[in-house]
């Protein structure tokens, strides 16, 4: 089971929220903007942002795996 904490600040988004807000900002090409008043929430999108630029986001991801077929002679 994963605990989410609100930030500090109040802003209504969970450390979780801020962690897939960064991941999506890097799939999407986005600049890294995390936020400056809440040290730990810029934690969590700065981890998210580094994990976004990792990983591919799941819509490029093929659905049907390509196979290339060889023909021997």
């Amino acid at each position: 089971m994963t605990k989410t904490t609100e930030n500090t600040f109040g802003s209504g988004m969970t450390n979780e929220d801020w962690f897939n807000l960064g991941k999506s900002d890097a799939w999407a090409g986005k600049a890294k903007v995390a936020p400056e008043e809440d040290s730990q929430a810029a934690s969590m999108y700065d981890l998210g942002y580094c994990e976004g630029e990792i990983k591919r986001p799941p819509t490029e991801i093929s659905q049907y795996p390509t196979t290339h077929i060889s023909h021997l002679n």
